[in-house]
């Protein structure tokens, strides 16, 4: 298998495992290279990346194996096998501090029009204090009792199974200088705020939404719809998002995500699949036992979440294959008229 970061820029020969190919393509989306950082603290980080991704990488080979053991058959690994690649990423979530700085400095760049429009904009947030709700752009998120204040909102991931490590957290703070008209931001590594990693899941069975603990050093293993539909049901995706502490302006989160998925012209049968519609009841929720903190929102109404997740019968049909379901998963969520649009 190949460990892919978004584009591809170099081949570079590593020594993984028997069950994965020593030849992947490496790069980072954002920066380029991170051999082009100056400083010597980064001279290996490139090779640790690497050496974790594809830890992560067996590791699902492996749930993969134990899966298809208990179920039957052998379809699980043998889809990820086919698929010869799966994709890195580093998810940096924005506290809210940073998005606005962020967000002044993105205002300065801009045209004269565009300039007075967003100062006046930035002006209204900063002056609306600590109560309000930004996403990763420094935009208010609209009220909406389960989501006031996420950084990711509520989805399904739709390839087999997604590996997180156990997420960092880190504690920033702004210095204005005489050479700079912005504040420049340091960070600090800081312990999770109430020991939580911040993702929560949805328990349907027992209408119930739960954040999820993780030690550290630890992985998370998530079931997406693909391992759903390819195990005929007897796994079950996992619908979740990423909660922002409440009254912590100041804290952004850090995970490296491997997401392992099928091959792109991999066909799904669905005739004898439970295409059963989403059944999360009409009362509450319940506060799951992992959750009983403050700042969670413990009576959000289900029929709300139901609002923002595209049905799978509506994105899945017999006989699509993957990349096809991919494109139509992702333009039911976030397209021109998805449900999650940023129009």
């Amino acid at each position: 298998m190949q460990l892919k970061y978004a584009q591809v820029s170099e081949s570079i020969e590593i020594k993984p495992s028997h069950r994965v190919s020593s030849h992947f393509n490496l790069v980072n989306e954002n920066i380029g290279r991170i051999s082009d950082f100056e400083d010597d603290g980064f001279d290996d980080l490139e090779n640790m990346f690497k050496a974790l991704g594809f830890c992560m990488m067996e590791l699902g080979l492996c749930l993969a194996r134990i899966c298809d053991r208990a179920i039957g058959g052998n379809e699980l690994e043998q889809s990820l096998l086919e698929s010869c690649a799966a994709k890195g990423r580093l998810i940096h979530y924005h506290s809210i501090v940073d998005s606005l700085v962020l967000r002044e400095a993105g205002r300065r760049k801009g045209s004269n029009k565009r300039h007075a429009k967003n100062h006046v904009k930035s002006e209204q947030i900063l002056s609306k204090g600590r109560g309000t709700n930004l996403d990763t752009n420094g935009n208010e998120v609209r009220s909406c009792k389960i989501h006031p204040n996420l950084w990711q909102q509520w989805h399904y991931d739709y390839g087999i199974f997604t590996v997180l490590t156990d997420p960092m957290f880190l504690l920033s703070s702004q210095q204005t200088t005489a050479n700079s008209e912005l504040p420049i931001s340091s960070y600090e590594e800081c312990a999770s705020p109430n020991g939580h990693s911040y993702l929560q899941i949805f328990y349907p069975n027992k209408n119930k939404v739960l954040m999820v603990k993780s030690s550290p050093e630890s992985f998370i293993i998530q079931v997406g719809e693909s391992a759903d539909i390819l195990s005929k049901g007897k796994l079950r995706s996992t619908l979740h998002c990423v909660h922002r502490p409440a009254r912590l302006e100041n804290i952004s989160r850090e995970t490296f995500v491997v997401f392992l998925q099928p091959a792109w012209s991999k066909t799904f049968a669905i005739s004898d699949y439970p295409m059963e519609p989403f059944n999360a009841g009409c009362q509450p929720l319940e506060q799951g036992e992992e959750n009983d903190f403050a700042d969670q929102d413990q009576n959000a109404p289900t029929q709300e979440i139901q609002t923002i997740i595209p049905p799978l019968s509506a994105r899945l049909k017999d006989g699509m294959t993957f990349a096809e379901f991919s494109r139509e998963t992702t333009k039911q969520y976030y397209g021109g008229s998805g449900l999650q649009s940023n129009k």
